[in-house]
């Protein structure tokens, strides 16, 4: 079993947290979605790491940056450019990024907006909003996905209640059983007088969804010149919204692959399947 090491980066006027796989092959960043932790990478790691020695980086964008939801939120242009200077401190270059939902974004505007060379992209579900969502200013309140955030239950008497409730929501309906234990066992920490709370708050859950809005990708996507997988659950409530098969078209090198029976949570609902996508599509990069 590969087990990574928690590791922290300096940029100075911040530090980042990042889970590290240490490896004698090409360098993979592994970046996550809003609210969620990069211990969710960890099956798909852990494969890529042991089987193929890459090595592998997880930062943990979630508390990094203190800035109030409502003046804005954490901005993914600003994560993105964390990330590049995170590279440029670890000597990392030209690594492959992968990144779901927000962190799919991320690794988009990094590579374009920020100028961080890349191998390949793996970018599932990324939230390419629609023009006119860029051009808007929203509250918390208005904010659909803000506002449910910030209003999350945020606390449990033990584990076992943790995940009768997860079980219970929509959200995690359809998750992987060993990943909904990686998230209970990570996601959640103990309070110092007992019980448990999101190591992702509510607050700063919101503060990152109010930070999507700020930076359209739609311009950007033409400027992305290595090859690209762009992966969209088939039963992805973001279908109706954002259209990943013309983003895939926009990209010079781009491919789309459809998850029929998953949601917008692909990794979680099935990991194994994704794993797969990203290898299969990681060793056709590498043998081009």
């Amino acid at each position: 079993m590969s087990q990574p090491v928690l590791k922290t980066v300096d940029l100075k006027d911040t530090h980042i947290q990042y889970l590290h796989y240490s490896g004698q092959g090409p360098v993979i960043i592994m970046l996550h979605a809003t609210g969620f932790l990069p211990w969710l990478w960890h099956p798909i790691a852990e494969f890529l790491n042991q089987n193929h020695s890459f090595e592998i980086i997880a930062p943990y964008f979630c508390d990094h940056r203190d800035i109030d939801p409502e003046k804005g939120g954490v901005h993914w242009a600003l994560l993105a450019e964390d990330l590049k200077r995170m590279c440029q401190q670890l000597n990392i270059q030209e690594p492959h990024l992968i990144g779901h939902s927000m962190g799919a974004v991320v690794a988009t505007l990094s590579h374009t907006a920020c100028n961080l060379p890349a191998q390949s992209m793996i970018l599932i579900e990324p939230i390419f909003l629609g023009d006119v969502v860029y051009e808007q200013t929203m509250t918390v309140d208005q904010h659909p996905l803000a506002g449910k955030a910030i209003r999350r239950r945020n606390f449990w008497q033990d584990l076992k209640e943790v995940k009768t409730y997860l079980r219970s929501k929509a959200l995690f309906k359809h998750w992987d059983e060993g990943m909904l234990s990686l998230y209970i066992e990570h996601g959640m920490s103990p309070k110092p007088d007992g019980g448990f709370a999101l190591t992702c708050s509510p607050r700063k859950e919101a503060a990152l969804f109010m930070g999507g809005m700020h930076r359209n990708p739609w311009p950007l996507l033409k400027k992305i010149q290595c090859p690209t997988l762009v992966i969209e659950g088939g039963q992805s409530e973001n279908q109706p919204f954002i259209d990943l098969k013309k983003a895939t078209e926009m990209i010079p090198k781009g491919e789309y692959q459809l998850v029929e029976n998953a949601g917008h949570l692909i990794p979680m609902e099935f990991p194994h399947i994704c794993l797969e996508l990203i290898d299969r599509f990681l060793q056709r990069v590498h043998s081009l």
